[in-house]
């Protein structure tokens, strides 16, 4: 789950989407539409939105944006003229947007109210960098259905088969089979456990002997380097940190409501 504290506001005619934020207010009328006035907060966060999107501040660019809202406030009219807004599948979309920022606007609250202390932030770092480990691995793998088709793939290789040609004409792994299934330079830890487990176990240049089972298939793993692994300096990881203990504060969070919710 991604936090933020915005939402996004559909600007279809210009074809633009747009993230702001939701305590925006200010006075004043931008227009009105047959009598329906378009109030400036709602051009404010329109605004802010583009810019925020990389869009340049200028008097073209809020007359554009000025114009597309009218345009939209017509074209709800008009929906609402032909009751478009008592259909069941426009209330049911509705309501699921309504939803969906009271939900993002309470994600927004928690973060504002859950700050993360430094001592947490480097709690974390110290955690992430013992699971990572001391080590990182450049591999390469051929991942299969079967087990028969791995063990198949061993023989070629103990024959003296190229495992970069092989992985290129029988890998189902599409992100490696083009590079003859290098995976780069990795702490073993980002990897499935099994995999793992083969892994840090072979020598460098070393291939595995027996097919190695994942939820993803059968591999063929090579091993090709090891180096000692350099952690990213904390200040650089540090909002990276914060997002991942926000994230667990919140699902435990979401969880304990769930408990504490009657649902029938």
């Amino acid at each position: 789950m991604r936090f933020t504290k915005f939402f996004y506001v559909p600007l279809a005619v210009l074809g633009l989407t747009c993230v702001t934020p939701l305590n925006a207010q200010s006075g004043g009328t931008v227009a009105k539409v047959n009598g329906v006035a378009i109030p400036q907060s709602r051009l404010d966060l329109v605004i802010k939105a583009a810019t925020a999107q990389g869009q340049p501040d200028s008097a073209e660019m809020r007359n554009a944006l000025r114009e597309n809202l009218i345009t939209e406030e017509i074209l709800t009219q008009e929906a609402m003229k032909k009751g478009l807004d008592r259909n069941p599948d426009v209330v049911t979309q509705t309501d699921l947007a309504r939803q969906g920022i009271l939900i993002r606007a309470y994600q927004a609250d928690f973060m504002r109210n859950n700050p993360v202390s430094d001592s947490e932030l480097r709690k974390e770092y110290e955690s992430v960098k013992s699971q990572m480990g001391d080590k990182e691995y450049k591999a390469r793998h051929i991942l299969v259905e079967t087990e028969q088709e791995a063990k198949d793939l061993t023989a070629s290789l103990k024959k003296g088969g190229s495992f970069e040609k092989l992985a290129g004409e029988r890998s189902i792994d599409t992100g490696s089979k083009g590079n003859g299934g290098e995976l780069g330079w990795s702490s073993a830890a980002v990897y499935v456990k099994p995999f793992a487990d083969a892994l840090t176990k072979l020598k460098k240049g070393e291939t595995t002997g027996q097919p190695v089972q994942t939820p993803f298939g059968w591999h063929v793993i090579r091993l090709d380097d090891v180096r000692t692994a350099v952690p990213p300096p904390f200040d650089e990881v540090k909002q990276n940190m914060q997002q991942r203990i926000l994230q667990r504060k919140f699902a435990a969070m979401v969880e304990s409501l769930r408990k504490n919710a009657k649902v029938e």
